[in-house]
């Protein structure tokens, strides 16, 4: 019997892919206090609230018998759909199965390495020319700095224009952009996203969790900025660092921006 398949009678083919995840990373097993604190949220920032599918994240809670469907209640209500749990005991596994979520297991974080060992794709590496700068040039332009130490092996370079609706990953290491990244583009990289261009898109560092990364850009008008899960969406960023060179790195768990000289 031949097993070669007609594509014409296949109702669907399995691929592998990279999405980017909202995670909601829970310090609290209270379902109001939890309920209290998203009201606030989307008050202050209502267009993120649109049916967004998250990630519960139960690391740091304690409790083996937590009240997943109530929370996941909460989260409909204020329009984030829960997709999956990451981390809990056994008894949350169970929980998240049995109301249909995703379960992952707890996250584990690579130890970073110094970018001295970043290998680009080499003959894999794109080679598209990069389009003239949508931007007016500037008499001196700033340069952007040498990556800092805390990045991750195994890097890509990506030359050209990174186009509305195109996502460039780097799984398992730094990305650098030799170009734009354009209006509903996506940049993601398991280590820090360099872009050498106006970043006009969304770009995510530390996709795995390494808090250790950042994003450097030479010219800021980001939809959303994201090291490590920890994220900033347009409206959230200081007017002043619009459209100048900067670095976005974690500290202390609070998402930071700050200018390039």
């Amino acid at each position: 019997m031949s097993l070669n398949v007609d594509r014409d009678s296949m109702a669907f083919t399995f691929k592998g892919g990279m999405l980017p995840m909202t995670v909601m990373e829970l310090t609290s097993a209270d379902p109001e206090r939890i309920r209290e604190q998203l009201a606030s949220k989307l008050s202050q920032s209502p267009a993120f609230f649109q049916h967004t599918p998250v990630v519960l994240n139960v690391e740091k809670l304690d409790e083996p018998h937590l009240a997943l469907e109530r929370i996941c209640a909460v989260c409909r209500a204020h329009k984030l759909l829960p997709v999956a749990v990451r981390g809990g005991p056994d008894p949350v596994k169970q929980s998240a199965w049995a109301l249909g979520l995703g379960w992952f297991p707890p996250q584990e974080v690579s130890r970073p390495r110094p970018l001295e060992s970043v290998v680009a794709d080499g003959d894999a590496a794109e080679h598209e020319p990069a389009p003239p700068s949508e931007s007016p040039e500037s008499t001196s332009e700033p340069v952007l700095p040498d990556a800092p130490p805390g990045t991750t092996a195994g890097g890509r370079i990506y030359r050209g224009t990174v186009r509305s609706g195109q996502q460039v990953t780097a799984p398992e290491g730094d990305l650098v952009v030799v170009g734009a990244v354009n209006a509903g583009a996506e940049v993601l990289a398991a280590g820090s996203v360099h872009v050498y261009g106006a970043l006009r898109g969304r770009a995510l560092a530390g996709i795995h969790g390494d808090a250790q990364v950042g994003i450097f850009c030479r010219e800021l008008h980001a939809e959303l900025l994201s090291v490590a899960g920890n994220y900033k969406r347009l409206e959230d960023i200081d007017p002043r660092l619009l459209g100048t060179t900067v670095q976005v790195r974690l500290s202390d768990d609070q998402l930071g921006i700050t200018p390039l000289s």
